[in-house]
């Protein structure tokens, strides 16, 4: 016996969706075979008669009643994994299920085993955390566990922690709010902003975080999912994301990058009075670095960088190119970790601030030797503390960062004031490399 689905007779919706008539297509009550799609209205769903395709046509009738509609997702929701939010979500329709008195027991189909061991093994740890928080409330996950459990037991701990915390965010909210569409000031559904947001954003932070490796690493995490808890290491640098249209003003004085100097030999015949004037008849020019060279600027908390000292650096070298950087721990790329603050006679009128960790430091300094000219010199102002995108100290990131110094022949300074003069003395730079916290130890042993 197949039934029939009217999504159109749903009601109660105080949010913008727009009204019309939908498509109804069968499905099945495999995973992944059933589906509400808002925005064109269709619903696919199992029209046979059994009780697991009763709740799975609920589960999809419940999308169409409180899932959020977006035409474009706001700016101010950027901070969440966007994989975050679409499983917090379903999280939220299956909780709700459970509420009014369905069996969502029912909503599995003897696949998370097999599919979990497989993530597992494979070792991708965000994929757990997103799987975890679909099967949540659902008879399917012991069968979830047994996968982990299979591959990765040391997961398990963490993972059931994670399990814990997410119940008992939604699990004081009443259901009536839960299910909200009613608009909040910020404009998102009360239900959503209340319920699935904070779910969300624990579940970013725990996919942020490196998988832990043993009972130690997992505590850690445990830790970190507590409230008002620091955040997990990563174990990897961010991405870099340039803050753009920095207002900038021209500076005359030094802004040239290159300048001729007279030699014996070259291309261009620029002082020809000298053949009369010079004994050594330098007549060509060679060009030669002249307030040149490019300076990258650790600008986190630890470096302490006074505003007025890096104003007084970057209209004095106009020249050079200079980038500051500074990542938000945990920040997804909704905030800017790195900025250009002089290049070829322009410089920002308003350095930017930085944004507490570092996060980005391998990543920067690639940047600079990718645009570097030839051997032009190359100075990095740090203390030569590296960390994660979560801020956290990394032996395996501190000495991918040390090779690059070392084999580039990245120049180390501790304060902006040692600046200028390195790029005057250029080679002849002697570095005390105690100054340099972990990189230097790394650069004194190797």
């Amino acid at each position: 016996m197949r039934g029939n689905v009217f999504p159109e007779l749903i009601a109660g919706r105080q949010d913008k969706l727009p009204s019309g008539r939908w498509l109804v297509e069968g499905g099945t009550t495999r995973r992944g075979q059933a589906s509400c799609n808002l925005r064109d209205r269709v619903l696919e769903v199992p029209l046979e008669d059994s009780p697991t395709a009763r709740v799975v046509r609920a589960h999809e009738l419940m999308h169409a009643r409180v899932s959020p509609y977006f035409e474009e997702l706001p700016d101010y929701l950027r901070e969440f994994d966007t994989r975050a939010l679409t499983v917090a979500d379903e999280f939220r329709v299956n909780y709700l299920l459970g509420r009014i008195g369905f069996d969502t027991t029912l909503l599995r189909d003897g696949t998370e085993k097999p599919g979990m061991k497989i993530i597992a093994e494979m070792g991708e740890w965000g994929e757990a955390v997103h799987f975890l928080v679909a099967v949540i409330g659902t008879g399917a996950e012991l069968d979830y566990f047994a996968g982990v459990r299979a591959a990765r037991k040391e997961w398990v701990s963490a993972l059931k922690a994670l399990r814990k915390e997410i119940l008992v965010l939604i699990d004081p909210i009443e259901t009536s709010l839960i299910s909200d569409t009613a608009l909040s000031d910020a404009g998102l559904p009360r239900g959503y902003e209340a319920a699935v947001l904070p779910v969300a954003r624990l579940v970013t932070r725990a996919t942020q975080s490196r998988a832990p490796r043993d009972k130690i690493e997992s505590r850690l995490f445990e830790r970190s999912i507590k409230p008002g808890a620091r955040r997990a290491p990563s174990g990897r640098f961010a991405e870099l994301k340039w803050l753009m249209d920095i207002p900038t003003t021209q500076v005359r004085e030094g802004k040239s990058v290159r300048r001729g100097r007279p030699s014996q030999v070259g291309t261009t015949l620029r002082y020809p009075n000298r053949w009369l004037t010079d004994d050594y008849r330098r007549v060509f020019a060679q060009k030669r670095a002249g307030g040149g060279g490019i300076v990258v600027i650790d600008q986190s908390g630890s470096m302490d960088i006074d505003s007025e000292d890096l104003r007084r650096l970057i209209f004095g070298a106009p020249g050079a190119l200079v980038i500051g950087y500074s990542h938000k721990p945990g920040d997804l790329g909704a905030t800017p970790n790195a900025w250009i603050l002089a290049q070829n006679g322009r410089v920002a009128i308003d350095p930017p601030a930085g944004n507490i960790g570092n996060g980005v430091d391998g990543p920067v300094l690639r940047y600079a030797l990718k645009v570097r000219r030839g051997s032009e010199p190359l100075i990095w102002v740090c203390d030569g503390q590296v960390t994660d995108s979560n801020d956290h100290p990394d032996p395996a990131l501190s000495g991918e960062v040390a090779a690059l110094v070392r084999t580039h022949g990245i120049r180390l300074v501790r304060s902006l004031s040692e600046v200028r003069d390195t790029l005057a003395r250029g080679r002849r730079t002697q570095v005390d490399l105690g100054n340099f916290g972990r990189i230097g130890a790394i650069l004194r042993k190797s």
